[in-house]
């Protein structure tokens, strides 16, 4: 068999064989009905270039050259020497009967297609597979979607109130950017403001709605930040995401401008008070009042521990009926949602520790129930402790064993920065590699800190030391073991330490980690985080 390359000739296109033959021939290739109907619309007989057109459009030529009757016809139509070069193509010689010459076999009707120019070019594999899937850039855990869906009508009716409650470590920062999203697409132009205490929080609300929105919005917004020195010019602010810190907005409120909230109000569609057990405090619920004064403002808040206090009953049942005793939590099997998400890895598997340290000092004159409201024992009580011979060592002795254990990432938290300072430059002394951060760490220190202390691919241990700025907002995933030196009565401040540990390998963070817990046994102490997240569930069940 000849191939195209060879001197048998070019071929022939379905355009030159057209124009070779005559009318009378080119009509008996066309369907009867087609030609009929082509005859009445070109005034009683189609002829010349408009039926060889037409031929070329209606004319199946690679139906008609693979099914021997219509071949027969074609061929027979075929003149000299373009007869001669088909037969040396597919080897057949001449003959003058195309039917006897050739034995039409499938490669030779394929070697007839080419001759006519047909060409069958290889077909491309599709890129796409017949089913595969899509990994969304900004998703959510199943847990986390049915919360949103559980969500979105309690903030679009009624009230418009309502609190998620996540346990720390398992995303509701990332899910309720869901519901901001979502609110921002409903309503254009609207403002969303999040309010939050602490640089890390807000610094961390900041970069999750850009990440977010960047997936999952739908038009340029305004992006601003309202804390520190920093404060946008709320007049000019009509679409998009407000940072406000709390103190802040305080700050205005009480000074400069006190009109701000209630100013801004008729453009707010969303707030989202984050660590919503703050909400009831006199001052920072005048700035949510004030900003949710237009009563199609929805009031969404974010908590891992929804209660203000431990001991005050009557306070956590204020902050429920604030939010109109409205809450979502995970929908998971089992009772508890915290033993769930370990199970199935959204969290670590924390073990307990605790470390008792000698007393070194008296607490006659401290009464628990009158420090109900406050989140931490007397500055001076802690303060006293912390500096005493006997519990600085039980701390010391907790870290160590730690680092004895394999742990490569250690967060303590310090009772003061005083505490904090002392601990590191005992550390240090040893030739461990220790870092303090306070409230008073400058900024590019304490990021440089926390990327240290956050690197998965270390292999030298880091204890990281800090007071008063590392219970939220704080992104080290791989922490394995966290050691609590911060006396508190506070089971909401208690399960912010110990949630620093708990990123499960499904959220890129450990299987098991460590809590140790240093105390007197002069101040009270806490339970497992388990029991800290279902505290309060009686406050927030109604009839």
């Amino acid at each position: 068999m000849s191939s195209l390359g060879e001197a048998a000739g070019p071929g022939l296109t379905v355009t030159r064989f057209l124009a070779m033959i005559s009318e009378p021939d080119l009509r008996r290739l066309l369907n009867p009905d087609v030609l009929r109907i082509l005859d009445a619309l070109f005034g009683g007989q189609i002829g010349g270039d408009d039926l060889r057109r037409a031929a070329k459009v209606v004319v199946d030529f690679r139906t008609m050259l693979s099914d021997p009757a219509g071949r027969e016809e074609v061929l027979s139509l075929l003149q000299e020497p373009k007869r001669t070069e088909l037969y040396s193509r597919v080897g057949a010689g001449h003959s003058t009967d195309p039917e006897s010459a050739v034995m039409w076999s499938t490669s030779n009707v394929q070697e007839l297609l080419d001759f006519f120019g047909l060409v069958d070019e290889p077909l491309v594999a599709s890129a796409a597979p017949p089913m595969d899937s899509v990994s969304p850039a900004y998703g959510l855990f199943d847990h986390q979607r049915t919360a949103v869906r559980d969500l979105l009508p309690l903030l679009a009716e009624d009230d418009r109130r309502a609190v998620l409650h996540l346990p720390t470590g398992v995303g509701k920062t990332r899910t309720a950017m869901h519901v901001v999203a979502h609110w921002l697409r409903s309503n254009d132009p609207s403002v969303v403001v999040w309010l939050a205490s602490g640089r890390e929080l807000l610094d961390q609300a900041y970069e999750a709605f850009q990440e977010a929105w960047e997936h999952l919005g739908t038009r340029p917004v305004q992006i601003g930040a309202m804390w520190g020195n920093q404060t946008p010019d709320l007049d000019r602010f009509s679409d998009g995401f407000l940072v406000a810190g709390l103190a802040k907005g305080w700050a205005l409120m009480s000074g400069r401008d006190p009109g701000w909230a209630a100013r801004l109000s008729p453009r707010v569609r969303l707030v989202v008070f984050d660590e919503a057990h703050q909400s009831i405090a006199s001052t920072y619920r005048q700035i949510t009042d004030e900003l949710t004064l237009d009563y199609r403002c929805a009031l969404l808040g974010l908590t891992a521990t929804p209660g203000r206090t431990w001991a005050d009953i009557d306070k956590d049942g204020e902050l429920a009926d604030y939010f109109s005793r409205s809450k979502v939590m995970l929908s998971v099997e089992g009772d508890n949602p915290v033993e769930y998400l370990i199970e199935h890895g959204y969290l670590a598997r924390p073990k307990f520790l605790t470390l008792l340290a000698e007393p070194g000092f008296h607490l006659d004159d401290f009464d628990p129930s009158r420090t109900a409201d406050a989140l931490d024992i007397p500055p001076r009580i802690v303060a006293a402790l912390s500096m005493s011979e006997q519990y600085v060592a039980a701390v010391v002795a907790a870290i160590k064993t730690q680092l004895a254990k394999g742990h490569l990432n250690i967060l303590v938290f310090a009772a003061t920065v005083d505490h904090a300072q002392l601990l590191a430059a005992i550390l240090v002394a040893q030739d461990l590699w220790a870092e303090v951060v306070t409230a008073s760490t400058p900024i590019r220190t304490r990021h440089r800190i926390i990327r240290s202390f956050g690197a998965a691919d270390r292999t030298v241990p880091m204890i990281l030391l800090n007071f008063g700025v590392l219970t939220t907002g704080f992104d080290a995933p791989m922490i394995d073991s966290v050691v609590i030196a911060r006396p508190t009565q506070s089971l909401v401040l208690y399960s912010q330490m110990v949630g620093r540990a708990l990123r499960g390998p499904r959220a890129g963070g450990t299987e098991t980690c460590e809590v140790v817990t240093v105390i007197d046994l002069n101040l009270p102490g806490f339970g497992n985080v388990a029991d800290a997240f279902l505290n309060w569930e009686d406050v927030w069940t109604t009839n």
